[in-house]
């Protein structure tokens, strides 16, 4: 299988976009860049990525960082549970590696939020290791060479498909080899419109052959998603009270409007009864509603104009709007934040 290295490899030294990650070996900058592109397009992700660098130039930087900087350098890129992966696995290095990046896959691996792929990835690019990565654009690359229709999402598909790409993977170059597989499916072996005319490996793959390019990679699971009614009280202009999300569900740890969730869409009246009881407020007029659609979950969100200021109790800070940019905020309540109030700046 050389031979489909090699023309990858190829191609790739061609084509490749020019990204500040791959001028790198610095296993600490690959490593923060591979989390930040989980879940993350590229042209959105290199910003943050920018940013990062910026405020944190070492590991010892972002391990000695508080959290809800942290938090905050992350707001808008969404699945925060990785920002808080990264913090603590930056002190993992600090503390457990005597803030040297750790060399070995299973050592990388053993970091907060590292995976099979990213710890791949990482031993691959910084030190030239031979472990194949898989990622999203690998199994549709796989899946159409092969034209196996495997399912991807399944334990057998995932075992097959990891020795596909070990199988594949050439042991003089892995990183580069990596590097231009993943590049392959994001440039040209697209999910909808692959450009099988600029394929450096088109003639040796059975999709092409059989004209089956869109029938791969193949699922097994539908993700179920559900749907939850979130009510965000707002009271005042300039200032506004905000509390701290805690537990372990989505966005913790960062800030947000006091909320009352249902299981339905309720309407001002019939809100308000719970409201009074809840929080001793009343709703008065109904400024916004935003859908936000995250893996599992349809957030239906609605802010509420309520009638005066909810009782003063530990959880709840009075926050001027000069001040809003201090806590990290979910997306949906930054784009509150910039669609209703002119006076915030915004990030």
């Amino acid at each position: 299988m050389q031979d489909f290295s090699l023309s990858i490899r190829l191609w790739f030294r061609q084509n490749s976009r020019t990204l500040p990650w791959r001028e790198t070996k610095d296993p600490y900058l690959i490593w923060l860049s591979e989390i930040i592109l989980q879940q993350t397009r590229v042209d959105q992700g290199r910003a943050y990525y920018e940013k990062f660098v910026k405020h944190y130039p070492k590991v010892q930087d972002l391990a000695s960082a508080s959290q809800e900087n942290v938090l905050n350098d992350w707001q808008g890129l969404g699945y925060y549970s990785r920002a808080r992966n990264l913090h603590y696995a930056a002190q993992q290095i600090v503390e457990e590696f005597d803030g040297f990046f750790p060399q070995t896959y299973k050592e990388i691996k053993s970091l907060k939020g590292v995976g099979d792929y990213t710890a791949a990835a990482i031993a691959s690019f910084a030190f030239d290791l031979p472990y194949a990565v898989v990622d999203g654009n690998v199994y549709r690359v796989l899946s159409r060479y092969f034209a196996d229709a495997t399912p991807i999402d399944s334990t057998a598909g995932k075992k097959l498909f990891a020795a596909y790409a070990k199988e594949l993977l050439s042991q003089e170059d892995p990183g580069e080899h990596n590097q231009a597989m993943m590049e392959l499916g994001a440039l040209v072996c697209k999910p909808k419109n692959p450009d099988c005319d600029n394929c450096p490996v088109q003639d040796s793959c059975e999709a092409y052959r059989k004209n089956e390019m869109l029938d791969y990679p193949v699922k097994s699971k539908k993700t179920k998603v559900r749907d939850r009614y979130f009510n965000y009280l707002v009271s005042g202009n300039t200032q506004f009270q905000f509390e701290k999300r805690e537990g372990k569900g989505i966005w913790q740890n960062m800030y947000q409007f006091p909320l009352f969730e249902t299981k339905v869409e309720k309407s001002m009246n019939d809100l308000n009864g719970d409201l009074q009881q809840e929080f001793g407020v009343s709703a008065v007029d109904r400024i916004a509603s935003y859908t936000h659609i995250l893996s599992h979950q349809k957030i239906h969100a609605i802010f509420w104009k309520v009638d005066k200021v909810i009782s003063d109790n530990d959880r709840l800070l009075h926050v001027d709007i000069e001040r809003v940019d201090e806590y990290p905020l979910p997306r949906l309540i930054h784009r509150f934040f910039e669609e209703h109030n002119p006076e915030y700046g915004g990030n």
